[in-house]
């Protein structure tokens, strides 16, 4: 019993998203071209786009607002929050003005 009280008890943190608001894990950056030429460290090429983590109730709640969990986004990076759990999990709580498009795919 007293291993029990000594344990370490892991507690999972979570981001929940406040308002009109949405939480995006942005997809790593390019360091490769369309053209297969390799890109030094030094350059990078801006990435917007990224995974929808959670949305916001209110936003969940609002029908104008077709954008769900699991999402694929292109989103404008200047009001972006960083969320900083974890050096190579880039997440970001982004105001849901900021997300510019929702890539679907088209039925067959």
């Amino acid at each position: 019993m007293a291993n029990r009280a000594n344990a370490k008890k892991t507690v999972l943190e979570t981001v929940e998203p406040l308002g009109k608001r949405v939480l995006i894990r942005k997809d790593e950056d390019k360091k490769r071209t369309k053209g297969g030429i390799e890109l030094p460290d030094s350059v990078e090429i801006p990435t917007i786009t990224g995974r929808v983590v959670t949305v916001s109730a209110q936003i969940d709640a609002d029908e104008d607002f077709p954008i769900h969990q699991y999402d694929r986004v292109l989103f404008n990076p200047r009001n972006a929050i960083p969320v900083d759990f974890e050096a190579d999990n880039q997440l970001f709580v982004v105001p849901i003005e900021d997300v510019v498009a929702v890539f679907r795919r088209a039925a067959s």
